[in-house]
């Protein structure tokens, strides 16, 4: 997979794009988006529809003085609204299969189901690509892209590790069981890490910030897995940050790869 080790810097340029009009179309379509900057003096009902618009696409928004707006765009006409664009090379479902082929390895997968905060997002795939992971699967809708803020959370390592983005996530699961991957699902009420074998073909699936996995998602896995924790905590800190869980879980499938 030559085409994933490239500079960071080559991976990706991007492209300013104002006016209320021209970004609706852009978050619209299936181009990936980094940011979305709104004005602080846009009214709140169009703020809100380009939120959302934006969090659909899995793009950050900011709020920020119209000057910057202008300063950044060269011109007052910015209507209060710019995105920034970014040209991102993303892979297939199959290129994963493939660069594990190449390296004669059985699968190894991590599926983020949700994940909307991009320094989460970033982390996992550092913690993916540091553990040997084949790659990373992201859904089209319903979780963030691959922006800046992921590259740089990621520490380059998102230009290097192919990142699969999917219109349907369950379709993908579905198909890496197909081709004999074990699907874990980390989620609370799952059997305790300690308990389980992440070795040979494997994906683990990661849930949203606050949801967690969701429900199609856990039916669709073959198992759960659940890291413990010491007892006796306070309540309401209940469950381990997913960027973190996601880091100890891709641990223990290199630690299992390498003890064999």
């Amino acid at each position: 997979m030559e085409k994933f080790t490239r500079d960071p810097a080559t991976e990706r340029t991007d492209t300013l794009v104002w006016g209320k009009n021209p970004v609706t179309e852009l978050l619209k379509s299936d181009g990936a988006v980094d940011t979305v900057y709104l004005t602080d003096s846009i009214p709140q009902p169009v703020a809100g529809y380009y939120t959302a618009l934006a969090k659909e696409c899995g793009a950050v928004v900011k709020r920020v003085p119209a000057n910057k707006l202008q300063k950044m765009c060269g011109t007052a006409e910015h209507q209060g609204v710019v995105a920034r664009a970014a040209e991102v090379e993303y892979a297939a479902l199959d290129d994963l299969f493939a660069a594990a082929a190449a390296k004669n390895e059985p699968p190894f997968f991590v599926l983020c189901d949700g994940v909307e905060d991009p320094h989460n997002l970033g982390a996992i795939v550092r913690s993916a690509y540091l553990c040997g992971a084949h790659g990373v699967v992201i859904p089209k809708r319903g979780g963030v892209g691959v922006t800046g803020t992921v590259m740089k959370s990621s520490a380059g390592a998102a230009a290097r590790l192919p990142i699969a983005r999917v219109p349907n996530l369950a379709q993908a699961i579905r198909t890496i069981k197909e081709r004999n991957v074990f699907v874990y699902c980390a989620d609370l009420g799952g059997a305790p890490l300690s308990q389980t074998d992440l070795s040979g073909a494997v994906a683990l699936v990661l849930g949203s910030e606050g949801a967690g996995p969701g429900a199609l998602t856990r039916k669709l896995c073959d198992a759960a897995v659940t890291l413990e924790m010491a007892p006796g905590q306070s309540t309401g800190v209940d469950s381990y940050n997913v960027s973190v869980a996601a880091g100890i879980l891709c641990y223990d499938v290199l630690r299992c790869r390498t003890r064999k």
